[in-house]
């Protein structure tokens, strides 16, 4: 959303009416999920894309429609079986969009203030019937704004929202009816519902040899990705070309202005407990998603003997992963990465029983 809302901004400024393309339904195979967005002017400037290529040119089209007549329109493309030339999905799959002429409102403003605040928001659309289509309603913790959205189902969205956003589902359409909402009830009312969920964010405190393919693998998996390391021999450029910022300074120092929410991820790896500790303190009196901790068990045993020296007790000393990452086994630097990055993301997916942490074996020796 967020890389959507700046190439929604670069477009606005051009004066040109601006049409929006979103992907609301997928069915069998196809190269984009639903939320995928494409933004575009009668004058050809597009940004973003819907299908990879497959429908885009007709989606231009019907977007300038869209911007001649003022109506959003709801279309579907299935597979291309016949003509060559015709247009239509190549992987077999079927796709709704959902296109209509752009409109800036509070709706908007308030979803660009989330983002940018990283606060968690549901985005709701009507794609049926045909006469509340492109309503919509944003929720968050404490806000709702609707813009022609149907106040009838308000209760029953809001229950719907606060299970997709706890568990960080993916974007889908819902079918809302007198009955209750679920795929059986009357479809009433049919909409897509998007949980908008600040980007991930892993800050790595130690710029060593495991810091690196730790990096190159979560810019893959699309979080945000910063160094803390006070020595710059470590935390350079040149060793880090992927990070997303690279902070030469102090753990305390840094952590003092910048606040962890359950979205980011905190991971030393430096051995050195003038680094280690400072950084787990500061995350154990945060709710942040996932602290880790490189080293052996009596490595582990020295940073929790300082950390309950400081106050912390066994509660919030168990929120540290260490030996940090699932047992795959490896033992070179991109082996312990992916090991990391596993538990991770197992943590963030309520897996962490597959850990059996119990049985795993101390492959991160100090050294």
């Amino acid at each position: 959303m967020k890389e959507f809302l700046a190439d929604l901004a670069g477009l606005q400024s051009a004066a040109d009416p601006v049409a929006v393309a979103t992907l609301v339904r997928v069915e069998g195979s196809a190269p984009r999920l639903p939320g995928a967005r494409l933004c575009c002017t009668r004058a050809g400037v597009i940004q973003g894309s819907v299908s990879a290529g497959c429908v885009e040119n007709d989606v231009f089209e019907r977007a300038c429609q869209v911007l001649e007549s003022g109506e959003p329109a709801l279309v579907n493309y299935g597979i291309a079986k016949e003509e060559a030339f015709q247009v239509g999905l190549s992987c077999g799959g079927s796709i709704d969009v959902l296109i209509e002429p752009f409109q800036e409102g509070q709706l908007w403003g308030q979803l660009r203030e989330a983002v940018a605040a990283r606060h968690p928001v549901l985005l709701a659309t009507v794609i049926t019937p045909g006469g509340f289509l492109g309503k919509r309603l944003l929720l968050s913790a404490d806000e709702l704004v609707r813009d022609g959205f149907p106040e009838t189902f308000e209760s029953e969205l809001k229950t719907v929202a606060q299970e997709l956003m706890d568990a960080g589902s993916a974007a889908r359409v819902q079918s809302f009816g007198s009955e209750g909402a679920g795929k059986g009830a009357g479809k009433e009312l049919e909409v897509f519902l998007e949980p908008i969920l600040p980007p991930r964010r892993l800050y790595i405190v130690g710029g060593n040899h495991i810091a690196i393919p730790l990096c190159q693998l979560a810019k893959r998996l699309g979080y945000f990705v910063g160094i803390i390391d006070p020595r710059s021999v470590f935390a350079s450029r040149e060793r880090f070309p992927d990070a997303d910022e690279l902070h030469c300074v102090w753990p305390e120092e840094f952590f003092h202005e910048t606040k962890l929410d359950p979205y980011s991820c905190l991971v030393t790896l430096s051995h050195d407990m003038k680094f280690d500790v400072p950084a787990l303190a500061h995350a154990m009196t945060s709710d942040t998603g996932y602290i880790g901790a490189l080293g052996s068990r009596k490595t582990h045993a020295k940073r929790s003997e300082e950390l309950r020296s400081q106050g912390f007790d066994d509660d919030a000393l168990a929120r540290i992963h260490s030996p940090i990452g699932l047992d795959l086994g490896g033992r070179a630097p991109e082996e312990i990465a992916l090991s990391i990055l596993s538990e991770m993301q197992a943590v963030r997916y309520g897996r962490e029983a597959i850990n059996l942490r119990e049985r795993k074996a101390p492959i991160h020796h100090d050294g």
